[in-house]
């Protein structure tokens, strides 16, 4: 399924207590491996709807954008075509945490164990980690 121009994907890095969400994807590509909550942004939202929508969408989350974490752009990052991904950090503001959309399982991770990632995610968490620092 590979597209004639790069899509735009938006992602949440929600952090609280030195821990983060991640979701276990439901399907493919990466099927059952963890990531960084996010997805496709719609036609007419802003890069910063779309992830407040996303998080919220795989997590039953509600968050506020914190600021940029950056913007990857390797095109071999999804299987399925060139992808641009604008990544922000993000707080809690209410919700309980619960895998929705397709995500089959959200989870808590402390920062200092976190799993096997999917896509570029493990470069995203390291720049975040090292933007902390």
């Amino acid at each position: 399924m590979a597209w004639d121009a790069p899509r735009v994907t938006v992602d949440a890095v929600i952090e609280r207590d030195g821990s983060v969400v991640l979701v276990k994807r439901l399907n493919p590509p990466y099927k059952d491996m963890w990531c960084i909550p996010g997805g496709f942004l719609e036609l007419g939202e802003t890069a910063e709807e779309g992830t407040i929508r996303e998080a919220e969408e795989e997590t039953g989350l509600k968050v506020e954008i914190t600021g940029l974490i950056g913007v990857y752009s390797d095109p071999k990052r999804d299987p399925r075509g060139h992808t641009v991904g604008i990544v922000y950090s993000c707080k809690v503001l209410s919700g309980n945490l619960k895998a929705d959309s397709d995500a089959k399982e959200a989870r808590w991770f402390p920062l200092n164990a976190l799993p096997s990632l999917a896509f570029d995610h493990k470069k995203i968490m390291n720049d975040y980690i090292k933007g902390k620092k």
